[in-house]
């Protein structure tokens, strides 16, 4: 096994190692610790970093790639395989590889059109054929499936309870130990239990126990079914809509990761500096703004494709240039999505370099650029924590939009908007096959809920102007 790390690998793990200093940083400090805690005592703001928890976690261990090594050795030296794979492709094989001819319709035991049969007396009939893997350790499925499915997702569920409870033991027995234990002659007692209010607690176990019946459910059907049908390839449906979460989590994090700099920069810039340097800001993002985004976007997206394709040598394996794919559409819209961020920053800037305090430190000879970065930053970095999460949601549905005219992601990458792609073919025909767009609707529709809930929490906790009991 040889490790591959992709360009947007590298990414999400130095967004990880940022995201562990910040909270290192950020819990040495009361004053910022504060909102924090607020956002732990809202139970829908709990619930939904739950859920959201579970699509990173997907997201991180399909960002941890492999090369297999074939047997065959060449001059000494190991060859491997062109295909690259990912944790999660390891953790969940048998939906990699339980691959039927074509369309079958979730928890089925047969394909979903008919083909000509020949039967054991030499006549050929039109039937549905029974399907390679799904239901194929049953003898009569159309009698046995009902109870079949039953049986198995409540023994699943039954599993998932008992996982949940055990796992919720075991870190309730380790904060017991923590908040036990003395430090010098001062004890900590209390400190997390404090943390989450009592209805949050009862909100957020809840919620672990559904999720847990659920996966667990589901994991146990999916070994001898497909739970969501198969594709027109004959691919497993919930494999795919899986996998999409990567995509679509790459597209929002390492998107904001390029915004960044230019609303910070720009926004604290033209508001303190003003004069001619907020002219030219001004009109810089005004016309940028005044163009059509998805215009400017598949044209960039277009030059790009034909970049790649004459330098196709720069790429040892497809999946390494659909990466670089991924992360040019993730620059593009990085630098065509700063413009509105870039506003509010100004605006609260103009505001902020009118208080005491910036007249004081101007009073006093502060320099221009350490007034900027250590009473101003800090102080509008509300507003950009707000947005991030805000956008987070805008930036997934923009890749499903853009992939979906083809202007998107490489058509070989799996993501929310090829499968939408591919499954408006599928919908026109007869039979309907509905089941890839349903997936891909219910499994973005969790993703961006689940973030625009966890992002009206913490608007909440960090808005200055609301009326609250002090944690």
């Amino acid at each position: 096994m040889k490790p591959v790390i992709l360009s947007t690998d590298a990414l999400i793990f130095l967004l990880i190692a940022a995201g562990i200093v910040s909270a290192w940083y950020i819990r040495q400090r009361p004053h910022l610790m504060l909102p924090w805690r607020r956002v732990a005592q809202s139970s829908v703001g709990m619930v939904s970093l739950l859920l959201l928890s579970l699509f990173v976690i997907v997201g991180v261990l399909d960002s941890l790639h492999y090369r297999v090594a074939l047997s065959e050795k060449n001059n000494g030296q190991t060859v491997y395989a062109p295909e690259v794979l990912s944790a999660f492709d390891a953790l969940v094989g048998g939906l990699r590889t339980r691959v039927e001819k074509t369309y079958s319709a979730p928890l089925a035991t047969h394909l979903y059109a008919k083909e000509s049969m020949e039967t054991p007396d030499g006549k050929v009939t039109r039937d549905y054929p029974r399907l390679k893997f799904g239901g194929a350790h049953l003898a009569d499925p159309d009698n046995e499936r009902g109870g079949d499915v039953a049986r198995r997702a409540l023994i699943g569920a039954l599993l998932g309870l008992l996982t949940a409870v055990i796992f919720i033991a075991v870190v309730g027995w380790i904060k017991r130990s923590v908040s036990t234990q003395k430090i010098g002659e001062r004890k900590i007692d209390g400190r997390y239990a404090a943390l989450y209010p009592p209805y949050t607690k009862r909100m957020l176990l809840a919620a672990a126990f559904i999720l847990a019946i659920l996966i667990g459910a589901i994991a146990n059907l999916a070994t001898v079914y497909h739970v969501l049908g198969t594709d027109k390839v004959g691919q497993d449906v919930l494999y795919l809509s899986l996998k999409s979460i990567r995509t679509g989590l790459v597209i929002g994090t390492v998107t904001t990761l390029v915004m960044l700099p230019f609303a910070l920069l720009l926004g604290v810039a033209a508001g303190y500096l003003r004069g001619w340097v907020d002219d030219v800001i001004q009109y810089i993002y005004t016309v940028l703004s005044s163009i059509p985004s998805v215009l400017l976007i598949a044209a960039a997206v277009l030059m790009m494709q034909v970049v790649i394709e004459m330098h196709a040598d720069w790429f040892t394996t497809s999946a390494a240039r659909a990466d670089v794919r991924l992360l040019c559409l993730c620059l593009i819209l990085g630098v065509t999505s700063w413009t509105g961020l870039c506003r509010l920053l100004r605006g609260e800037t103009l505001k902020l370099r009118e208080l005491e305090y910036i007249q004081a430190a101007q009073a006093f000879g502060v320099s221009s650029l350490r007034i900027m970065t250590r009473h101003i930053l800090p102080n509008v970095m509300h507003i950009v924590l707000i947005s991030v999460v805000m956008d987070f949601s805008g930036l997934v549905l923009a890749e499903a939009v853009l992939s979906y005219i083809g202007v998107g992601v490489d058509p070989t990458t799996i993501s929310f908007g090829n499968m939408i792609n591919a499954a408006r073919l599928e919908m026109g025909r007869e039979p309907m096959v509905w089941w890839s767009l349903a997936s891909a609707f219910v499994f973005m529709l969790l993703l961006v809920l689940a973030a625009n809930l966890f992002a009206d929490a913490v608007r909440d906790a960090f808005d200055p102007r609301l009326n609250r009991t002090e944690v």
